[in-house]
């Protein structure tokens, strides 16, 4: 399973950054360096090393718990830059009204969706164009727990007029089941007296996370919701039509259902986003500027598709300077428990060091050699906690992207462990290893050798 982890990530994610590949062709050079003017066989430290078994484990331990927590926080980052990056199409151009900075604050009359929609420059296929009409909104739903309690989460509604064209507009296709009907709503068979059930077709990732809130409420043990299943929102009955196929896209979190009935309901009666699909981007950039400044019927603010889910990835820049932060703090940590483990090292060793010295070996080969078995620790740790943090790829977690602005998406990502993660990882376990390991090898460099064999 862990090989074929690997060789799924170096197929999949093998681009590594200029800085890195240069840090770690660095960082390489070195080792070689070392290995290459060292002079004491490396054996010698591998065998110091087995027969102080304990405080290798606790040191390697050490470098394996923050290598592998720090691959599963960027591994986590990297999920939300996938998400951001995936989400919308260059032709695609996204219409909210004038001023608003995120969907759910924007508010289009209806009355100029036709108008809008029968602009030159949008597709169309026969007579209709491909504008999707959509209401956005977010929805407070109490889920109960296994303990009698219950846990509120946000569920992003999308309303839709026409879910098919919708579809084709943003590229979603049905993994399962179908598109709900024109009406949006189907009897109950189960209680014909009671309110019709609402359609609704659910993304793969939100799918997935209310199969496992139901199995933690003690219900049904299943991955995610079917095509069939059911659950209560707003004091009514939604019933899954559909489910829509994963892309890694802002879309695997949403739900989607009629708009003149899930708008109402929420108190959203006008649309907030129309979608419209053009031939390219640059077709796209065009209409962009002349509902921008030249449409005089509405104003307008038209954003293209995929740079609107761009900038929601400030939330991922704060994310990363945290875990940059967080990075620097353990680093410092790790280097001290590293200078720990190698002065113990070199206290236990006085001996070996003068009977070194009495065989020839000059202070610099000494010096090297104890830098040696420091990164020697570091690796074989780091490559410890390089391993541990692949198991987190494919994980899903919840999170929100923002723009900063107000608005925000609440979404289900999927975690991503890539090269660049596992080598920067290495990387970092390299320099603890060598700043925690330096100071202790000078302080070696001291002892003569009569006076290391007194």
């Amino acid at each position: 399973m862990l090989m074929g982890q690997l060789l799924a990530i170096s197929i999949d994610n093998w681009a590594i950054p200029a800085w890195l590949a240069f840090t770690a062709w660095g960082m390489g050079s070195l080792l070689v360096l070392l290995l290459v003017v060292n002079r004491v066989p490396v054996m010698y430290n591998i065998l110091n090393m087995v027969v102080r078994w304990r405080n290798t484990l606790l040191s390697a331990l050490a470098f394996t718990m923050v290598i592998g927590l720090l691959t599963v926080m960027q591994s986590f980052v990297n999920g939300m830059y996938k998400l951001t990056e995936s989400s919308g199409q260059p032709g695609n151009l996204m219409i909210l009204a004038e001023g608003a900075v995120d969907e759910a604050f924007s508010s289009l009359a209806m009355a100029d969706s036709s108008d809008i929609a029968n602009q030159p420059g949008i597709l169309r296929v026969g007579k209709t164009p491909l504008v999707s009409r959509e209401t956005y909104l977010l929805a407070a739903q109490s889920v109960p727990k296994a303990d009698g309690t219950t846990k509120r989460r946000f569920l992003q509604l999308r309303g839709l007029t026409d879910p098919e064209l919708a579809g084709t507009v943003h590229g979603m296709k049905l993994a399962a089941g179908e598109w709900f009907t024109e009406a949006g709503i189907r009897p109950d068979p189960d209680n014909p007296d009671a309110a019709p059930l609402i359609e609704i077709v659910l993304g793969a990732g939100i799918a997935g996370e209310m199969g496992r809130d139901r199995a933690q409420s003690g219900g049904e043990s299943q991955a995610g919701f079917a095509v069939g299943d059911r659950f209560e929102l707003n004091d009514r009955v939604w019933y899954v039509t559909g489910i829509l196929e994963r892309t890694g896209s802002a879309f695997d979190s949403e739900i989607w259902g009629k708009q003149s009935i899930i708008g109402p309901m929420f108190g959203k009666t006008s649309y907030t986003t129309l979608v419209a699909k053009t031939a390219d981007e640059k077709t796209a950039l065009r209409l962009k500027e002349f509902f921008n400044k030249d449409y005089g019927k509405a104003q307008l603010s038209a954003e293209i598709e995929s740079e609107y889910y761009k900038k929601l990835s400030q939330t991922n820049e704060q994310f990363l300077v945290a875990i940059i932060v967080v990075a620097c703090i353990m680093a410092v940590g790790g280097s001290f428990g590293v200078m720990n483990t190698m002065y113990a090292a070199v206290s236990q060793r006085i001996k070996d060091i003068g009977v070194l010295q009495l065989m020839g070996f000059k202070r610099r080969h000494i010096l090297v050699s104890f830098v040696l078995e420091s990164l020697l620790l570091a690796i074989f740790g780091g490559l410890l906690g390089c391993a541990i943090g692949l198991f987190a790829d494919g994980w899903t977690a919840n999170s929100v992207v923002s723009s900063g602005q107000g608005g925000g998406k609440s979404v289900v990502l999927e975690l991503s462990v890539t090269g660049a993660t596992l080598l920067s990882g290495l990387m970092l376990a390299m320099v603890m290893g060598l700043i925690g390991g330096f100071l202790p090898s000078i302080s070696a460099l001291r002892l003569r050798a009569l006076e290391a064999l007194r």
